[in-house]
């Protein structure tokens, strides 16, 4: 009898339940590890192919065992020139859920909002506001993102900030992303942690994740080479190749109420965008979480 079934037999007589009436494999899966089921890749990161042919090169990522795409709008809309009934097609046809997109969320957001949500998608994101020169304006962009989550709600939509390492830079005193928490409404605005950008800043990310449960539902995952006096901006490598202990994050990170987990890379040494994605997809699904 082997070691798992051991523990199967044991936790089952336990539990005072009949062996037929607990999977085998759903047992021993809550012994050990699980793997993640599902993630996904923000387009950005092969935005050479999507230029090119974007539903040919949504099938290649969605054949990498990509589940989930995080869209941007890089200059045909956030649908790439397709219809929501052709974009929620393909969708299906290859199996992929269209989570989120970044896009300017302060133009034509009903407009964006209506086609996000007949394809499905959960979240309308601001990928980029940039740094601002003082607290007040950082409250004044905190009310910017209540006003344009009223909007999303309204159709059935949530928004969410993407943060890069600016807001995680001090200023007067304050940290600009603890702004951003404080002065938005948890009924409107969610936040999507970009890992990377908090851990070259000097932040744990899952210890920032886990003084707000509940505020971030997703997160771009990237990993970054042990610095060697190089810029924080010049760090991204593939997952599993840098010093970012993914396993550990992705876990514990779940715990604090983190859904969605969106491979992002844009840092290309030694490989190309179609690769990476190809490697990251393929450490993701053999990754032990």
């Amino acid at each position: 009898m082997n070691k798992q079934r051991r523990k199967f037999l044991q936790i089952s007589s336990l539990l005072g339940v009949g062996v037929a009436l607990l999977p085998y494999e759903l047992v021993a899966g809550s012994m050990d590890k699980a793997k993640l089921s599902k993630f996904g890749l923000q387009l950005y990161s092969v935005k050479e192919e999507m230029a090119k042919d974007a539903a040919a090169t949504m099938r290649k990522l969605a054949a990498f065992g990509y589940k989930q795409f995080e869209g941007f709008d890089g200059g045909k809309g956030i649908l790439w020139g397709m219809n929501p009934a052709e974009c929620k097609k393909l969708m299906g046809e290859i199996g992929v859920d269209f989570i989120s997109s970044h896009a300017n969320v302060f133009k034509d957001l009903d407009a964006q909002a209506e086609q996000a949500a007949e394809v499905g998608m959960k979240y309308l994101i601001c990928p980029y506001i940039g740094a601002q020169k003082s607290v007040d304006e950082w409250k004044k962009v905190a009310d910017r993102f209540n006003d344009a989550g009223k909007t999303l709600k309204s159709h059935g939509l949530k928004f969410a900030y993407h943060n890069h390492d600016y807001t995680f830079k001090m200023l007067d005193g304050q940290l600009p992303q603890d702004i951003l928490m404080a002065n938005t409404d948890p009924e409107l605005v969610d936040f999507e942690l970009d890992m990377y950008w908090a851990f070259v800043a000097g932040y744990d990310p899952l210890e920032y994740i886990s003084r707000f449960p509940g505020r971030y539902k997703l997160c771009h995952i990237k990993d970054a080479e042990a610095e060697g006096g190089g810029n924080a901006h010049d760090r991204g490598v593939l997952l599993g190749t840098g010093e970012m202990p993914y396993a550990d994050i992705i876990k514990k990170s779940k715990k604090y109420g983190m859904e969605y987990f969106v491979v992002e890379q844009e840092r290309f040494v030694g490989t190309n965008p179609l690769e990476a994605a190809e490697k990251n997809a393929a450490y993701l699904t053999k990754l032990k979480v």
